[in-house]
């Protein structure tokens, strides 16, 4: 499939490669498989503490540079014009790249969201610099997208959101639809459903029978058909894994396609029920975490 074209004019490949969760041990490793495999886009963030290893990874795999879309996201400790200037620089020295693809604010933090604005001015700075491509915002609900776009001039190129067949979350893809901002997905085959702290009693998306038929009926597995949804309906996804196999079958999804009943019967699964955390949810206390300055 082509790549797509953000709002800006830059392109972004259909599926990306995240690695939350992923150690700084498996890391490099992960990266440079996922770029030999074909991943041409890394989706990482300061929260997830590795990425130093993403940029090891990519200049592992020798790969250039160039044709790789690096994508991070800037923590809420580091929220403020000036902190998210210097929160840049840190990113990019661990990273070992004097430029990002693609910059991220990681959570709307509705209870200082004076700095989270404060915090989008700087990516704007930084965009207008040329120092990254594009920049964007992550788990924005509507009302904070209204907020941001009241007080800002460069309207994000994307949203990074939990979006999986149990969670499709339309109330923000209109919201982000009306402006031209990507949906990006996270948790776009579901994982997510055990996100750490919020309990076991959880059914894998994996292992819904719906999509375990579907995937059945083109030969592919229930991971990949999530993904081929995604794709179809114009999103961007962001697997995740370290695994090696996992890593090749989640880029696998290129030569099937879904019929529009097999995309609605996908869109029918929504639960409307959120497995993450919840972007206006009041405990706060994760915002906390300071970033290492290395």
């Amino acid at each position: 499939m082509d790549n797509i074209t953000l709002n800006n004019g830059v392109q972004l490949p259909p599926i990306g490669f995240g690695v939350f969760q992923s150690s700084p041990e498996d890391t490099v490793d992960a990266v440079r498989t996922a770029l030999e495999v074909g991943y041409r886009h890394i989706d990482t963030a300061a929260a997830y503490g590795n990425e130093r290893q993403v940029g090891e990874g990519i200049r592992a795999s020798g790969v250039d540079r160039d044709d790789i879309v690096v994508e991070t996201k800037i923590w809420v400790s580091d929220y403020g014009y000036d902190e998210t200037l210097h929160a840049f620089d840190k990113a990019t020295r661990k990273l070992g790249f004097d430029t990002v693809d693609v910059l991220i604010l990681h959570q709307p933090a509705p209870d200082r969201f004076a700095k989270t604005v404060a915090a989008y001015q700087a990516l704007e700075q930084l965009y207008a610099d040329g120092r990254v491509r594009a920049i964007g915002v992550s788990n924005f609900m509507p009302h904070h997208l209204r907020s941001l776009l009241d007080q800002t001039d460069v309207i994000p190129a994307l949203n990074q959101i939990e979006l999986h067949p149990y969670f499709t979350q339309p109330d923000v893809q209109r919201a982000d639809a009306e402006h031209g901002i990507l949906d990006q997905a996270w948790s776009p085959i579901g994982g997510i459903t055990f996100y750490p702290g919020f309990g076991d009693e959880r059914v894998s998306v994996l292992d819904d029978p719906t999509i375990r038929a579907i995937g059945e009926a083109h030969g592919k597995t229930a991971a990949q058909v999530m993904l081929r949804w995604h794709l179809q309906q114009g999103r961007n996804a962001i697997p995740k894994s370290t695994n090696p196999g996992r890593i090749a079958e989640n880029f696998d999804v290129f030569d099937f396609a879904l019929s529009d009943e097999e995309l609605a019967s996908l869109d029918a699964l929504d639960t409307g029920k959120r497995n993450g955390p919840d972007p206006d949810g009041t405990d706060t206390s994760r915002f906390e975490r300071v970033i290492p300055e290395d």
